[in-house]
């Protein structure tokens, strides 16, 4: 069975020999890997989430069965890092690094109060010139023998607190202001019209999402979701699935999230992900038992103790442990529960490839 055959298998619910697997790496861990498996270093793509869909090359080498691509930043409007170290991006968003990790030092509407400033406000314009070509030509380049996923997360939410702050928005929230809707609406549009940008150019799945949990709860009521984003949600479904009645449609949201995942569920989504399991609630028995048959997994492999704590051995055995709970029945895509980061040593990522090539001989 090709890497395609068991990504497609695996979203259309047929059999496959195992789960398929899907791998994103933090730039530090990628330089590392690199080294050690003696291949170039591919710079990380330049978009909002360049981490999470670059180093294809290397991780396909490697044996992931499914890979990314997401719009990127255009030719004439790339990052740029001013003289105080803050890069400043398309979206007025400026960030500085702190090392391993970027910092917010810019939130460009973080003083606003109207909504004509949202209207006046210059968004990115979906197809500015460049915008695509990283997807069309990796698309070009996998698309005949790896599965291909539209990265299209921080959709509505992260993306706005990204831009006003998060304090700031949660308060504008809670007391209806009206930008809250126009900001909303505005970047739900952008998300939706890049989502038929990326199944035009032909991807398998959407995979679209914003953090809606904390490690112990929701990070805002499930009446608050309900009133903003359940209703801009289904119509980025409903687009998606009027332009191509196949695509299959993955959520990514970090933390416990087991009060919306019904929501979710009602919504149409196909795939959860990344099911942080040591987050409340979300791991992998619990959210089997609640949600199995009424949703898809996507994830569930642990970054924040497994991967980089783990043994080689006991890595392995933890790839068969989730896999046997998830996956069984079919439908499961094997993946990390985020980028893994740089704290994991070689050895254990390249245990956890091991440990999905062994789950052939059992799955």
């Amino acid at each position: 069975m090709t890497q395609r055959e068991r990504f497609l298998n695996t979203l259309n619910g047929l059999p496959t020999d195992r789960p398929p697997l899907y791998v994103s790496i933090v730039p530090q861990l990628a330089k590392r890997l690199s080294d050690h498996l003696g291949v170039p270093y591919e710079e990380p793509v330049s978009s909002l989430l360049g981490s999470r869909i670059s180093f294809n090359n290397m991780l396909v080498g490697m044996g992931v069965d499914a890979i990314g691509v997401a719009a990127c930043f255009p030719d004439n409007n790339l990052p740029v890092t001013r003289e105080d170290g803050i890069t400043v991006n398309e979206w007025g968003i400026g960030t500085k690094s702190t090392g391993l990790y970027d910092e917010f030092a810019i939130h460009p509407l973080a003083n606003v109060q109207t909504v004509e400033e949202i209207e006046n406000y210059p968004f990115p314009e979906v197809d500015a010139p460049g915008r695509f070509r990283f997807a069309e030509e990796t698309i070009a380049k996998y698309g005949k023998t790896h599965g291909i996923i539209g990265d299209l997360e921080c959709a509505i939410y992260e993306i706005s607190w990204y831009m006003v702050g998060l304090e700031k928005l949660l308060m504008d929230m809670m007391l209806e202001e009206p930008y809250v809707d126009a900001l909303f609406d505005k970047v739900t549009d952008i998300a939706t019209q890049t989502g038929l940008r990326l199944i035009d150019a032909g991807v398998d799945m959407i995979w679209a999402g914003d953090d809606f949990g904390s490690q112990n709860s929701l990070i805002m009521s499930p009446e608050m979701f309900d009133r903003y984003f359940a209703p801009r949600i289904k119509k980025m479904f409903e687009a998606f699935r009027d332009a191509n009645p196949n695509i299959k449609l993955a959520w990514h949201t970090c933390g416990s999230v087991v009060q919306i995942v019904p929501k979710f569920i009602d919504l149409g989504l196909d795939y959860l992900n990344p099911l942080q399991p040591m987050a409340k609630g979300m791991d992998a028995e619990n959210m089997s038992q609640l949600f199995k048959g009424k949703i898809n997994f996507f994830g569930a492999v642990c970054v924040q103790d497994v991967l980089p704590n783990g043994t080689p051995e006991s890595i392995k055995a933890e790839i068969k442990r989730v896999a046997g709970i998830l996956g069984k029945g079919g439908g499961y895509i094997l993946a990390p529960a985020h980028n893994i980061q740089d704290d994991t040593s070689v050895e254990n990522v390249l245990a956890l490839f091991e440990a999905v090539k062994e789950l052939e001989n059992i799955y």
